[in-house]
């Protein structure tokens, strides 16, 4: 490795990815406990030495350019690996301990969780998680939960998010229920068709619209809060229902309604309270997830 050419300054390199994850200077000022100016520097200064603009300004928003989006990625890696790096130094790393509360929908705690907490288990031991399989929206702020995995950006301030990826999602239904109502072969052939929707179905109808399909609430005569009801009740050819790739893999007896159609891409964000920068915990089961789920 070329050791002299690693001449950026972390203070600098913090700034930026503060200031990505907040959303604004002002924010990322408050988070660090700097001034907005000497923070407006220090991102400055690593614009000039890496020759990028790493911000855009259009009116009072603030967005990353394309060298910012790509910087974001390793630069993101490298506050984990220090956040790492500080609980090893102060000898946290092996004694962390307490209760951590992570919010997450039905789906992404049955299917996806479990291989994030079995390096959780061998990690950290001493934390002690509880799950809250639901789709209803915890409020962080007032600790309902202490860390949450959600489809939408929360919009609240002073919450800290961090997109993960997009989840791919196709229509799924039972071989019979497909025969019953005739393969469909084009969108207009779904218009008159039974979906077993969420509780949030006006989210699931614009999703689905979204890539090329005609549906009212009318579709939906069937719908639950609960995501394994829907799904069992899409086994039990009901209707057609809107599953996740990797959770239609673990099971049987479903094929996917309409191959030809695009898949619905639904973000996933991992979203935690301010205690995240103060809680060893909370930062190990975070960073865990973070990295897991991406």
């Amino acid at each position: 490795m070329n050791w002299t050419s690693i001449a950026f300054d972390w203070n600098q390199v913090r700034a930026f990815l503060v200031t990505a994850e907040e959303g604004s200077f002002s924010a990322a000022a408050r988070a660090l406990r700097l001034s907005q100016p000497t923070l407006g520097r220090q991102v400055a200064a690593l614009e000039q030495q890496l020759g990028v603009t790493l911000f855009e300004r259009p009116g009072r928003k603030l967005l990353l350019t394309s060298s910012g989006l790509e910087l974001l990625q390793h630069v993101r890696a490298m506050g984990e690996a220090a956040g790492r790096i500080s609980l090893t130094a102060s000898g946290q790393s092996q004694t962390i301990a307490g209760h951590v509360c992570i919010t997450a929908t039905d789906g992404i705690s049955m299917y996806m969780l479990p291989d994030a907490l079995k390096r959780l288990r061998k990690e950290a031991p001493g934390i002690s998680i509880e799950i809250v399989a639901s789709n209803d929206v915890h409020d962080l702020r007032r600790r309902e939960a202490d860390i949450a995995i959600r489809h939408g950006r929360p919009e609240q301030p002073d919450l800290i998010a961090r997109f993960l990826r997009n989840i791919p999602m196709r229509l799924y239904a039972t071989p019979e229920f497909l025969d019953q109502i005739g393969r469909p072969k084009a969108t207009d052939d779904l218009s008159d068709v039974v979906f077993i929707g969420f509780e949030q179905t006006d989210r699931f109808t614009e999703w689905l619209n979204d890539i090329g399909l005609s549906l009212t609430a009318e579709n939906f005569m069937l719908m639950s809060e609960n995501g394994a009801v829907v799904w069992e009740l899409v086994r039990k050819g009901l209707g057609i229902g809107i599953m996740a790739e990797e959770v239609a893999s673990h099971f049987g007896g479903l094929e996917c309604a309409f191959p030809e159609l695009e898949n619905v891409m639904v973000p996933m964000w991992l979203v935690t309270h301010r205690e995240l920068r103060t809680s060893p915990r909370i930062r190990k089961v975070y960073d865990i997830l973070a990295e897991t789920l991406s």
